[in-house]
């Protein structure tokens, strides 16, 4: 029997649901203080996670909560790109 992986739990900034590190999209303010999408999920600084679901994207704007995770503003485009990012559903 082949041992399973353990895969790191994180929060989404959304909806406050957990789900595994793969099945989220992780934002990243950089040392310099600008946000991007970190899209290999190993840039340094201070990151927060979301869903890949556009509800959750828009439920994290609403309530300025990837404000609060990243301690910093975040521009519009960053926005749009999360808005813009290929849907992964569930299943």
């Amino acid at each position: 029997m082949a041992k399973r992986l353990h895969e790191p739990a994180r929060t989404c900034v959304g909806c406050r649901g957990e789900a595994g590190k793969a099945g989220l999209i992780r934002v990243v303010r950089g040392p310099d203080g600008s946000a991007a999408v970190d899209r290999n999920g190993r840039a340094e600084g201070r990151g927060a996670y979301v869903h890949n679901d556009p509800e959750c994207i828009a439920l994290a704007r609403k309530r300025r909560s990837l404000e609060r995770a990243l301690k910093g503003s975040i521009r519009s485009e960053l926005w749009a790109e999360l808005s813009h990012l290929p849907f992964r559903g569930e299943g």
